[in-house]
């Protein structure tokens, strides 16, 4: 599915001059602004930290002509926002790598990475019901499925997920924002349309876990 240029990333991309495009940067930052900011505060540490991030990705994305905004252009799918919260991730992940090197960054975005999606599965095994099996497994063993086989069932069935529906999943219950806010961070119009998508996801996450035999996980 192909989505339409953002207008204010279009103005930016085809400004004319230097005072046209600091005039669309200005508008850029007012329309997406926020949405790198939440997502330098979501990578971890203090105040500080986050805004050095933020500020880092800023000049990032207007380095060589806003480079590696042209870049969704090029990639041509997927809507901006989603594309663009991967790309501040990865920036936020490149400012680690220059400020600690290389080699520990490598092993500590992995980890992060790892805890995160365990914290995930955590959140979406409450959310999903199997807190309950896995109590029950830890008291009859042989009557249900073990606590690893149900966070392997979980992990499996997220990672078959679009990766836009997974980026609701950690904005909902891993960063706890509101779906208002998600809403309009990703630019999906009413809240109400983004509750049925997010209850779509879960639908297919139970499905999924049942067609691999964790039948109690629907309720």
């Amino acid at each position: 599915m192909s989505f339409p240029l953002p207008d204010v990333l279009q103005s930016l991309l085809s400004a004319p001059d230097s005072k046209a495009r600091e005039s669309a940067w200005t508008a850029f930052l007012k329309e997406y602004g926020g949405l790198v900011l939440h997502v330098a505060r979501s990578m971890g540490g203090d105040y500080d930290a986050a805004m050095d991030r933020y500020a880092f990705v800023l000049e990032a994305l207007r380095r060589e002509d806003y480079r590696r905004l042209r870049g969704y252009v090029a990639d041509g799918c997927g809507r901006f926002t989603t594309w663009l919260i991967v790309v501040v991730r990865r920036l936020c992940h490149d400012h680690h790598r220059r400020r600690y090197g290389r080699t520990q960054s490598d092993s500590r975005a992995a980890l992060e990475q790892r805890a995160g999606r365990r914290q995930l599965e955590d959140l979406l095994s409450e959310e999903l019901g199997l807190a309950a099996l896995e109590s029950r497994a830890d008291e009859a063993p042989d009557a249900a499925l073990s606590g690893a086989e149900l966070s392997r069932g979980l992990a499996r069935a997220l990672e078959a997920l679009d990766p836009a529906d997974r980026l609701i999943l950690r904005l909902r219950f891993e960063d706890d924002c509101s779906v208002p806010e998600i809403a309009r961070l990703l630019g999906e119009g009413s809240p109400f349309r983004l509750y049925r998508r997010i209850e779509r996801i879960l639908t297919t996450v139970r499905q999924r876990l049942q067609a691999a035999g964790i039948e109690d996980s629907v309720p």
